[in-house]
């Protein structure tokens, strides 16, 4: 089968490798469609970061291997000893892999598990026409929900996830910093819990653009006074929470002006700089910094839920690709910011 393969900054190579068969207690997909995450272009380019060069704790794989851990697809086989599984069972995938031992799985919260893995990051993922998964990562996809959302199922949860740590109620308002991939889901987010009244901070035009179709109202920083903005909209109040997906200096430092008294600024971003963070708000304020990782099985069967609801919309920033097209329509893409969000569809012919 064919599959992109890592090996390393700058090398991934579409390759034809041995087609895989389940183990007891997997599936195995035919892959619908494998988002390309901000992770794998942090790989990509400055890996391996989270791609283990030795084997992982929990999956046992390292370098090289096939990338792609926000996938859907459809079950051709079944593993030994897998029950309530059939193939033509249509499924999104939580790819995390954990210990079930460290503090923080024991009580529960096993998305920050001590040993965490990703399938596609630490073991062979769904960057390929096949993957073999357990069954723990499965969701079953509504027959109103694509496979192509089912997708989107990965990344729409870490903000769904986000945005239930900023813990806000219908009639609050909520601000969102960055208008990519995952500032869009926290829009939808946000949405599906009943806040109306959300703003969505992007210096960008072209993405300004892209949520705005959706129906988003946008802010410009380099246009506008965002903090007086939300302060004159709130009556003094200010945000009842404020999102950070932007992961830079100045969208910390505006979001952090914007957050009303003991609200919280939840901080779902990769920080590939370190940032000078002024505390004095946070104290006059009694506000907060609330981080947000990754998400659990409840944040996935919300979104699938409102998914099925027709509360996501892909138009103007989600383009499939082929298989290998990876890198110039994908990685190279995405780096340069000529698309938003780029789902790998192995059933289409590239034109690589």
């Amino acid at each position: 089968m064919r599959a992109a393969v890592y090996h390393g900054p700058n090398k991934v190579e579409v390759a034809e490798i041995p087609e895989p068969d389940p183990a007891p207690g997997t599936v195995k997909l035919r892959v619908g469609f494998n988002g390309i995450c901000g992770t794998d272009l942090h790989e990509y380019y400055a890996g391996p970061i989270f791609v283990p060069t030795s084997p992982h704790p929990l999956t046992h794989q390292e370098l090289p291997l096939t990338l792609g851990h926000e996938f859907s697809g459809t079950i051709t086989a079944v593993g030994d000893g897998v029950t309530g599984w059939s193939e033509g069972d249509r499924v999104a995938v939580e790819p995390l892999y954990t210990c079930h031992e460290c503090a923080a799985c024991r009580a529960g919260n096993y998305n920050i598990c001590a040993q965490i893995g990703f399938h596609g990051l630490m073991s062979d993922g769904g960057m390929a026409e096949y993957s073999v998964v357990p069954v723990h990562m499965l969701h079953r996809l509504p027959d109103t929900v694509s496979l192509e959302l089912g997708a989107l199922v990965e990344p729409m949860s870490v903000a769904y996830h986000a945005a239930t740590l900023g813990d806000t109620t219908p009639g609050d308002t909520a601000m969102v910093f960055g208008a990519g991939p995952i500032g869009i889901g926290l829009w939808f987010a946000l949405r599906g819990k009943g806040i109306d009244d959300v703003f969505v901070v992007e210096p960008s035009a072209t993405r300004r653009a892209a949520i705005e179709h959706l129906g988003a109202r946008t802010l410009d920083p380099s246009q506008l006074d965002v903090p007086e903005f939300i302060a004159d909209h709130t009556g003094g109040r200010k945000a009842d929470a404020v999102f950070d997906a932007a992961g830079v200096q100045p969208a910390v430092q505006t979001a952090l002006a914007c957050v009303g008294a003991r609200k919280p600024m939840v901080s779902v971003a990769i920080y590939e700089k370190p940032l000078t963070t002024p505390l004095l708000n946070l104290v006059m304020n009694e506000s907060r910094i609330q981080g947000s990782l990754c998400y659990t099985g409840a944040d996935f069967e919300a979104v699938i839920n409102l998914m099925a609801q027709g509360a996501y919309d892909t138009t103007g920033w989600v383009t499939p690709i082929a298989l290998e097209d990876v890198i110039d329509e994908g990685f190279e893409a995405l780096h340069a910011g000529t698309k938003m969000k780029v789902l790998v569809d192995p059933s289409i012919e590239g034109a690589s």
